[in-house]
């Protein structure tokens, strides 16, 4: 599959919203999305296009924008495709890959809990690995170290 089969195929499904679709070396293409279209695309990409892996959620903080970047693989193809869609900094979320792609649950956990992403309707939004009660987003760039006295965390009991 070529970025141009990607771009033919989801074009009719998203229209506008559909932002491009563009070369990625090693991958079937990269295709760019508004926001509004996450769920569209996710299901054609998994029921059109037969990427039924979702190998990856990543977050990516860019200071006045944030990224999110899905990473999805074709066993018919033996190809991988990226996803990825811009949110603003100060309203970064996007819907929840979760109902398609179960696998997106715990990438998705780490991608709110790292850099700030929501992800509505997310199944099961909570700490996967800072302790509960963290308020912090430690892989933001505005994150400051702070002292341990500044931190004010929940125990967690176990």
């Amino acid at each position: 599959m070529q970025p141009d089969d990607l771009a033919n195929a989801l074009r009719p499904k998203l229209g506008p919203r559909l932002r491009a679709v563009e070369p990625f070396e090693g991958t079937a293409g990269r295709v760019r999305f508004d926001r509004t279209a996450a769920l569209d695309l996710f299901r054609a990409v998994r029921d059109d296009l037969g990427f039924g892996h979702l190998s990856m959620v990543a977050g990516i903080d860019w200071v006045d924008r944030r990224e999110v970047v899905y990473v999805v693989w074709s066993d018919a193809a033996r190809q991988y495709a990226i996803l990825s869609t811009d949110l603003p900094a100060d309203d970064a979320h996007v819907e929840s890959a979760s109902p398609v792609w179960p696998s997106a649950n715990w990438h998705e956990r780490e991608a709110w809990e790292m850099v700030d992403i929501g992800f509505d309707h997310h199944p099961d939004i909570r700490h996967l690995l800072m302790p509960d009660g963290y308020a912090f987003h430690p892989l933001l760039r505005s994150f400051k170290l702070h002292e341990p006295e500044e931190l004010e965390v929940k125990a967690r009991h176990v």
